[in-house]
């Protein structure tokens, strides 16, 4: 009985102290340039697969956690969220930040095994001590696609677990500051996992038509959702090279193809260095957020 009390306990009004306004302020700002990159109906959107628009929407939801960190770290916002049924957007945030920082993670460590099969790629196309050299290189970077595709669905199975628990939960009848922080903390969620989702489908590399080591992998479409990417990257352009320049390796006319996958690998590593910085920013923020909502709990 005094459990059912407490859960059916009227939320009083919480006021805000007006230092906090212009955070208020600037998260929704931040949250309105993100949303219409990654609407939460997912299935009907059209995912961007742009290095430059993942890269600036990295740095943007940086800027947005470090704008609700500086909220958080308010003494009434942080009674709000934890005398609400105990705590239990706190545990949600807790719960979100777990699957979050596990596939940021993965996508840091595909990205810098990624960048070691580059720098081998490059060195073959340098030497170009004859056709073993490039197809083994290239062999070898087929083994981490199929590798790295597996470790991509298995990620985009947690989000979508996370994703349907976070849908599940609904706050009603409560004070309007509280709704406020209940959804920044479930869009900033939304929005996080879809940016890490365009990170993962630009690593996984779908293949190309055409005759190589690359095409005889066949791979089948991980999500129905592919079919309508917007497929601009390097990684697909790089797939196109090197597809090419076996074929003409071949017939001993690969100059020009290996001098433009030379230029492919080149731009797809400043990319690289891009989403790096990103991601290691994110991770950051990831951290000192969770940190923030278990001192909540202490």
């Amino acid at each position: 009985m005094e459990a059912i009390s407490k859960a059916h306990q009227p939320v009083r009004s919480i006021s805000f102290p007006p230092r906090t306004q212009p955070s208020f302020q600037r998260i929704e700002a931040l949250l309105n340039h993100l949303k219409p990159h990654h609407p939460q109906s997912v299935s009907t959107s059209t995912i961007c697969l742009e290095a430059e628009t993942i890269q600036s929407d990295l740095v943007v939801l940086a800027e947005l956690y470090n704008c609700m960190e500086e909220l958080f770290h308010s003494p009434q916002t942080q009674q709000a969220l934890v005398r609400y049924q105990d705590g239990k957007l706190v545990s949600e945030a807790l719960c979100c930040s777990v699957t979050m920082l596990d596939t940021c993670g993965s996508a840091r460590d595909l990205l810098l095994i990624l960048r070691e099969h580059m720098q081998t790629l490059q060195s073959a196309i340098r030497r170009r001590r004859g056709d073993s050299s490039i197809e083994s290189s290239i062999s070898a970077f087929d083994s981490f696609r199929k590798k790295a595709k597996k470790k991509i669905a298995n990620q985009f199975e947690q989000m979508k677990r996370m994703q349907n628990k976070v849908s599940s939960f609904s706050l009603l009848d409560q004070d309007q500051q509280l709704i406020f922080l209940a959804r920044v903390l479930r869009e900033a969620s939304t929005i996080t996992v879809s940016i890490l989702r365009c990170v993962l489908l630009f690593l996984s590399m779908p293949a190309t038509k055409g005759s190589s080591l690359i095409s005889k992998l066949n791979p089948t479409k991980l999500f129905s959702l592919e079919k309508e990417q917007r497929n601009i990257n390097g990684v697909v352009d790089l797939n196109n090279a090197l597809c090419s320049l076996l074929g003409r390796e071949k017939n001993s006319d690969s100059n020009g193809e290996g001098q433009r996958a030379l230029r492919l690998l080149e731009t797809l590593n400043v990319n690289i260095d891009g989403f790096e910085s990103g991601l290691d920013c994110i991770f950051r923020c990831l951290v000192k957020n969770r940190v923030l909502f278990l001192n909540m709990l202490c």
